[in-house]
This record gives C-alpha cells, structure tokens and sequence, in this order.
C-alpha cells in the first residue's frame, strides 16, 4: 500500500514537472492611463471605462454620465464639475481624489474604495454606496445631503451610507 501511495506521488509529481500550468497575468497595456495632465471637457458619456486609470489628472467639466467604469481608478485627482450621473464604478478605487461640485446621482459605488477622497457640493441624490469604504468625516458630509433610491440597484442613498 506504502508503495502505491509513493509511485503514486512520484507519477504526479514528474506530471506536474514536465507540464506546468502556464500563469495567466493581465496585460498593463489594457490600462489606459492619464498622468498629470488636465482634461477639459471630454466626453466618455455612455462608454466601456473598466479599468481604465487615471492618476494625478485635474478633469474639469468631464462627462462620464452612464459610463461603464467598473473596476476604474482615479487616484490623487481632481474632478471639478464632472457628470458621473449613472456611472458604475462598482469596485473602482477613488484615492486621494477631490469631487468638486460633480454630479453623482444615480451613480452606483458599490464595494468601491474611496478612502482620503474629499467630496464638496456634490449632487449624490439616488447614488449606491453599498459596501463603499470612504473616510468618516466624508460618510458625515454625505449623509447630511442624502436621498433617493438608485434605479439600477434599488439601494437607498441613506442606507448604503448607513447614515444614522
């Protein structure tokens, strides 16, 4: 019995050996990436955004409005007056961004990451923060403005941001 278990091991050992698994890895190139400059008045509206990076970018008066950003980044930007009406940005991080008079309604933020992002007079009527993780202070903020319900989710602005 000894032996069968030890040939046994031996065979699948040489197996694995001879024809490893090939390793799958994401291409960066599958990344569109916009560092440090400024972005006036584009317009992605409606657009196929996931994954898409954009890294100490000032967009000013950009419109995102029913994009589909799921997994996007915005990190240490800024977003000065820009539509995100109905994006989702479910799982995307927002690190170190500055939302600045944009229109989040109807947006859907579920299990996104938003931490040190500050959001000054924004519009989140019927946004879904469900799971969303964003800083204390800026839950505070948000839920003194919070209301509507989100009509691709379902989820209660207030709820998803547990406001009490």
């Amino acid at each position: 019995m000894k032996y069968k278990q030890l040939l046994a091991s031996l065979v699948l050992a040489m197996v694995i050996f001879l024809f490893p698994l090939t390793a799958q890895a994401a291409s960066s190139s599958s990344i569109t990436r916009s560092v440090g400059e400024e972005v006036e008045a584009q317009d992605y509206s409606g657009q196929n955004l996931n994954g898409t990076e954009f890294t100490n970018v000032i967009l000013k008066n950009t419109n995102f409005s029913n994009a589909d950003f799921r997994g996007g980044v915005f990190n240490g930007s800024l977003l000065e007056g820009v539509n995100l009406h109905g994006v989702d940005f479910s799982e995307g991080i927002a690190y170190l961004t500055q939302f600045k008079g944009a229109d989040l309604s109807d947006a859907v933020f579920t299990n996104a990451m938003m931490l040190r992002s500050v959001f000054d007079n924004v519009d989140i009527t019927g946004a879904d923060f469900t799971n969303a993780i964003l800083d204390g202070p800026q839950i505070k903020k948000l839920c003194a403005q919070a209301s509507g319900v989100n009509p691709q989710t379902g989820a209660d602005t207030r709820e998803s941001l547990e406001c009490r």
